[in-house]
């Protein structure tokens, strides 16, 4: 390419970029964050406006309400069977998880309405081996005046999973046990490390699930198709694995950031993607680990809840808080690290680590994408 050739090539690259960066963000996405302050009629739906937010796997945002016709104080919880992860979760564990926050998430937002909640947990079985379209609760409010606010529940709008390098500073020791204090259930528990050669041990561990999970084709793959790029895919489908921003945008409008480029491990794509997490996990300098008795259905989604309550603990504390979920992972090939972290935590069957996570200091990040609270209702036999 001659100067003429490569300055015009260059004009051109420029101009691509800047109009990609002028409607990198998405808008519609992000609704659900701003119409919390609606009015509801019905406190069901005041209180699910909040727990749609609620974290989940892969953003996948599992979850199915139905409001029962003949009871305006009660709902039912389903999974969404459309938006199971099979190869990077196929026992459902982490899908479960996710909905247990959100059972936390409502029974939070709900108390701040001065409202009591009443929880039956699978109340046509347990699916054991995979979910299927039983479901996950019945939940009925109380009149109000039956419940209290928990401190925790200011937090629900400001909690963010933090995808940002964090800070040299390790958490100090006492504040990071002092996160466990917000566990409710009697089945789990919290523990915490800033030592540094255990950290570099966790951080080892961390990066060499992360490159099985990548290097692996069906479980990239899953990713892959789950990744949303750009404004525009973010908006028609705000669930997912999103890539915002003015340099994403203009990645993929100068054709550098592309599905089959992440595909191939010999792209820039590939790489990229490769050593951005590589330094996210190179970045903490603290970990916490949330375990829980057993590994039951009930035990998983407990888990969710306790889950929900420690990152809304970190966020009043001004901890960032991400979780590294590929090492616990039940996939044969993630067998030997799985093993190697539970040995290194002291946890042995029939407990579990049900959620491994890098804690630090960083700047918040804005929300993630959320469906509208009318697309996670439906009417079920």
């Amino acid at each position: 390419m001659n100067r003429r050739q490569l300055l015009i090539t260059g004009t051109a690259s420029i101009l691509i970029a800047s109009q990609a960066s002028a409607c990198a963000q998405p808008q519609s996405a992000y609704d659900s964050w701003r119409t919390l302050d609606d009015a509801y009629e019905d406190p069901r739906m005041a209180a699910l406006a909040y727990a749609i937010l609620s974290p989940s796997p892969h953003n996948r945002q599992p979850w199915l309400v139905d409001l029962a016709a003949d009871d305006p104080n009660r709902l039912t919880l389903y999974p969404d069977l459309g938006r199971l992860l099979p190869e990077t979760d196929p026992s459902n564990r982490q899908i479960l998880i996710g909905l247990g926050a959100f059972v936390e998430a409502f029974s939070l937002a709900a108390g701040q309405q001065g409202r009591s909640v009443a929880i039956t947990l699978f109340p046509e079985g347990v699916a054991v081996d995979q979910l299927d379209a039983r479901p996950i609760a019945h939940i009925t409010l109380g009149e109000a005046g039956t419940g209290l606010s928990d401190p925790l529940a200011t937090f629900l709008p400001e909690r963010r999973t933090n995808r940002t390098k964090f800070s040299d500073r390790p958490v100090p020791r006492d504040d990071l046990l002092a996160l466990g204090t917000a566990l409710n259930s009697d089945s789990g528990w919290w523990g915490a490390t800033n030592d540094r050669d255990d950290c570099e041990r966790l951080r080892t561990l961390c990066k060499d699930g992360w490159e099985i999970e990548t290097r692996l084709p069906r479980t990239h793959l899953e990713s892959i198709a789950l990744t949303r790029i750009g404004a525009r895919e973010i908006d028609a489908n705000p669930d997912g694995i999103s890539l915002s921003g003015g340099m994403m945008s203009a990645y993929a409008a100068l054709g550098i950031l592309t599905r089959d480029k992440m595909k191939d491990p010999n792209s820039r794509a590939f790489a990229g993607g490769l050593d951005f997490y590589n330094g996210l996990i190179d970045s903490a300098q603290s970990f916490g680990w949330l375990a829980s008795q057993d590994n039951s259905r009930a035990g998983q989604l407990s888990a969710g809840r306790d889950w929900l309550r420690l990152h809304l603990a970190a966020t009043r504390a001004g901890i960032a808080l991400q979780p590294l979920s590929q090492v616990l992972q039940e996939f044969p090939e993630m067998d030997a690290l799985y093993t190697a972290l539970h040995s290194h935590m002291g946890v042995s069957v029939p407990a579990r680590v049900q959620g491994l996570f890098r804690l630090g200091y960083a700047d918040a990040p804005g929300p993630s994408p959320r469906w509208p609270l009318h697309t996670r209702l439906v009417d079920l036999p």
